[in-house]
């Protein structure tokens, strides 16, 4: 079965995401304006939007108003290890 298409701002939350975890964007470090990620990813300003709420679900980010959008965290690495509780496979 071949694999679903991501969409764009999924693509673009990844992206940040992996510029956050190789340290590219360490914690406190401000995420460039709207702006000039549409012109850095070439992407619309919408996927960017759409991006940067993606990543505050994750909890990588916090947006402030008419201050700009920051890291807050660390992505969690992924774990093929079963959780502690969890039965394994």
């Amino acid at each position: 079965m071949s694999e679903l298409p991501r969409y764009e701002y999924v693509k673009l939350a990844d992206a940040v995401a992996a510029d956050i975890a190789s340290g590219k964007l360490p914690q406190g470090a401000a995420l460039p304006g709207e702006r000039a990620m549409t012109e850095l990813y070439r992407v619309s300003i919408g996927t960017v939007r759409r991006a940067i709420v993606e990543l505050r679900k994750r909890g990588l980010v916090a947006t402030l108003p008419a201050k700009g959008t920051y890291v807050i965290a660390m992505p969690e690495p992924a774990s093929d290890a079963p959780e502690e509780g969890e039965p394994s496979a």
